[in-house]
């Protein structure tokens, strides 16, 4: 499917019913806003994100919903080790009994230096947050996933590698790399579906913090950009695997 066509998916209102999904970044921004629409569209959504306050919101809000109840899993993906990954996932088989999306949506940028004067300690904590974590969430509930029906992982991906863009270039660069040889790995008989979505320039507060001049309302709210990854994690995408859509230029503000 065209970027267009995936932007004008419509789900059914019971797509992802009976489905565990999985949500990193979940306080916020699109994070907070998938989080919503899959409860919305049957999911029990374990929300992940660092920030405690903003899980509480978005399960509060899910809550009110007439919609499976969620969970809320705090972590900071900086400082998160491999135990604590795999605690996780024994967390979400003891208490969901299965997982069946995990969307990479967290992330951290740090901020946009040249490499010449990158921090030698910034650099090993933007990739540890950005290209570390993924990888290893992902081996850790990879079984979970493995044992799923109709599993998928979707990342939340970023065309950056471009100048001042330092240790997160190279993370999402890392990010979309893993993103291939996941679903190299998983084509065939043992099938997991393995996607990515850019979103472009979006609302959100990460947005606004590195583009202090800019006039947010010119850019798409994050509702605007949640049909890609819902086409992902759904049964429509069938057997759809190692694609990157990019919809910078193509969402309405």
């Amino acid at each position: 499917m065209t970027p267009e066509q995936l932007l004008a998916y419509q789900p059914a209102p019971d797509l992802l019913k009976d489905r565990v999904i999985l949500i990193t970044g979940a306080g916020v921004g699109i994070g907070r806003a998938l989080s919503l629409t899959t409860a919305r569209l049957g999911a029990t959504v374990i929300l992940l994100d660092k920030e405690i306050r903003a899980l509480e919101s978005v399960y509060d809000e899910i809550e009110q919903m007439d919609a499976p109840q969620p969970a809320i899993y705090p972590m900071n993906l900086e400082g998160a080790t491999a135990k604590d990954y795999q605690d996780l996932a024994d967390n979400v088989q003891k208490e969901m009994g299965r997982l069946d999306g995990l969307v990479h949506n967290a992330g951290w940028i740090g901020g946009l230096t040249p490499l010449k004067l990158y921090d030698v300690e910034l650099w090993s904590r933007v990739i540890t947050s950005n290209l570390h974590a993924p990888f290893l969430l992902t081996q850790a509930v990879l079984p979970l996933l493995e044992a799923a029906k109709d599993p998928a992982v979707v990342f939340s991906a970023h065309e950056c590698a471009r100048a001042y863009w330092g240790a997160f270039g190279v993370a999402k660069a890392g990010q979309e790399a893993m993103l291939k040889i996941l679903a190299a790995e998983y084509s065939g008989e043992r099938f997991m579906r393995v996607n990515g979505v850019d979103t472009g320039p979006v609302r959100t507060q990460m947005r606004a913090q590195h583009y202090p001049g800019e006039n947010p309302n010119n850019n798409p709210a994050p509702e605007s950009v949640l049909a890609p990854y819902l086409y992902f994690l759904g049964p429509d995408a069938g057997r759809t695997s190692g694609e990157i859509v990019r919809l910078e230029g193509k969402v309405r503000s």
